[in-house]
């Protein structure tokens, strides 16, 4: 096939096909198939906006074209080529059904092990209805929630695929193709904003669960690591739900960044790990229509839900950033323990709520809350009490221009969000120290230099936004085991991936590891 790059079409044309015969110089008959291989979006210009394609073609004489025409390339193949061994009976056993668990237990499956997954919370379909049933009623199951279960947080969140990870083996095609294999949309493997929304996330991840028991996978659900055993500095078991222990080889560490209990227990164990930063800040709301219409122009009607990326560096020399920002979605509440609040943000796949929502964070290191390697994690529990006071129990939140004013906002103004669980009006400068509100306020000043009405006033905030990130690293070596052999820590949680898809590699990386160790 013929690779072709920079294929421009403007976004209200659907002429893709004719601008590739033309750059082919061949007739429509001449082509076979036509794949989209990557297509961003060329924003620059609000008065034209285009696609810009890049596409393989099957096509009529292609050795003669490619002879003919020195500018285009044959297509190299992008297949991810699973690792193999004779030795598959090692006991694996791996901790977390997020991404990283589940990819890693997926190649393992490929490879003829048959992994034991166990994952505190239930199976996806349960866990969406005790997240309903928290929503509807505040009712916490602090083992399946927003945080934990089948599937990861970032199942709640809107299933965006995004990520800035370099990647040479093919692993991140492997996972997009994975995915749509298992029921998601065939656009999330060349899309400029590759997402699939929470409705379709959780039938995949059923689907994906479903065929590696048929390949030999055990999956325990409602079950927790509670203990580890080690002699003579290797795994030998571990224990759960406080009951009953179990042998394993291979122990790989995908436990998520709101594990609290079991980074103690951890620690308590004497694994290496050490403080690591993340950041802290609101979540803001805008009406979807405001941006699209300052990001597109007179295209915000034809493109979907726009998205944006904001960076900012306010006068306390802090960094302060848009995160995880939800086209057309939901503020949820995201708590995952009793009497502490967290929020998140998360959308549906056709993301059509009319609200934009994202993070507003503010970078914070071991400067700022200690150096013991969890005292980022009591910041984060000191925070989310505040909220949960704050909120009473609810989300607190607050117009921007009451924000700045430091008093509690009463009504909402041209906004009016659709949050998934109960909100209060609040005053969000309780929250936080003077450094890092002034670092927000100054930052929505400059942001809305760079989208019209980003910092109008009655924008709505909303907090607390505390689990950008794992506030913990487990350190590992270059076989990315931990100081205790056997002990694999993984993904978001250990401090190695940040969002679905680099923690999906690193699951893979793990795997590698141990089938090349078998």
């Amino acid at each position: 096939m013929i690779q072709i790059k920079d294929v421009k079409v403007e976004v209200t044309k659907n002429n893709l096909k004719e601008k590739i015969i033309k750059k082919l110089n061949v007739k429509e008959s001449d082509i076979k198939k036509i794949k989209i291989t990557k297509q961003s979006l060329d924003a620059r210009n609000k008065s034209q906006i285009f696609y810009v394609y890049e596409v393989e073609v099957d096509v009529i004489n292609e050795d003669l074209i490619l002879k003919s025409n020195n500018t285009l390339t044959k297509s190299v193949s992008k297949n991810y080529n699973v690792p193999s061994t004779k030795n598959t009976n090692k006991k694996i056993i791996i901790v977390g059904a997020g991404p990283s668990g589940l990819f890693c237990a997926y190649i393992l499956c490929l490879a003829g092990f048959k992994p034991i997954i166990i994952e505190r919370g239930e199976k996806v379909e349960d866990r969406v209805n005790s997240v309903e049933e928290f929503f509807k009623t505040g009712n916490l199951n602090t083992n399946s929630n927003i945080q934990f279960g089948e599937g990861g947080a970032g199942t709640f969140s809107d299933g965006k695929l995004n990520t800035r990870i370099k990647d040479k083996f093919n692993r991140i095609n492997f996972i997009l193709d994975t995915f749509v294999k298992f029921g998601a949309q065939n656009e999330i493997t060349y899309s400029y904003a590759p997402h699939i929304g929470t409705d379709i996330l959780i039938d995949v991840i059923k689907n994906m669960r479903e065929e590696m028991i048929k390949m030999g996978a055990t999956f325990l659900f409602n079950t927790q690591l509670t203990d580890i055993e080690i002699k003579n500095n290797k795994v030998q078991q571990i224990q759960i739900n406080n009951q009953e222990w179990i042998e394993v080889n291979e122990l790989v560490l995908a436990i998520g960044h709101s594990a609290r209990d079991t980074f103690n227990m951890l620690y308590q164990k004497k694994l290496d790990m050490e403080a690591k930063p993340f950041a802290v800040g609101v979540r803001t709301i805008h009406n979807q229509s405001v941006i699209d219409k300052s990001q597109y122009g007179k295209y915000a009607d034809v493109l979907p839900p726009a998205t944006y990326k904001l960076t900012y560096k306010a006068s306390t020399n802090r960094g302060v950033y848009s995160f995880c920002m939800c086209p057309g979605g939901y503020v949820v509440n995201a708590s995952s323990e009793k009497n502490k609040l967290a929020i998140n943000g998360m959308s549906y796949s056709k993301r059509d709520s009319g609200y934009s929502n994202s993070a507003i964070v503010v970078t914070i290191t071991p400067d700022d809350f200690g150096f013991h390697p969890l005292d980022g994690v009591k910041y984060q529990q000191i925070l989310e009490e505040k909220a949960y006071k704050l909120g009473k129990g609810n989300i607190p939140i607050q117009l921007l221009k009451d924000f700045k004013k430091n008093t509690t906002s009463k009504e909402f103004g041209n906004i009016k969000p659709k949050f998934k669980g109960n909100y209060q009006f609040s005053n969000l400068n309780e929250l936080f120290d003077l450094e890092i509100s002034n670092s927000i306020k100054e930052a929505f000043d400059n942001f809305g230099k760079k989208i019209n009405h980003f910092d109008d006033d009655d924008v709505v905030l909303s907090a607390i936004e505390s689990r950008t990130s794992s506030p913990v690293r487990i350190n590992r070596d270059d076989s990315l085991q931990s100081n205790v052999e056997g002990i694999y820590p993984c993904g978001e949680g250990a401090g190695y991936a940040g969002g679905i898809m680099s923690a999906g590699v690193d699951g893979i990386k793990i795997a590698e590891k141990i089938i090349y160790k078998a």
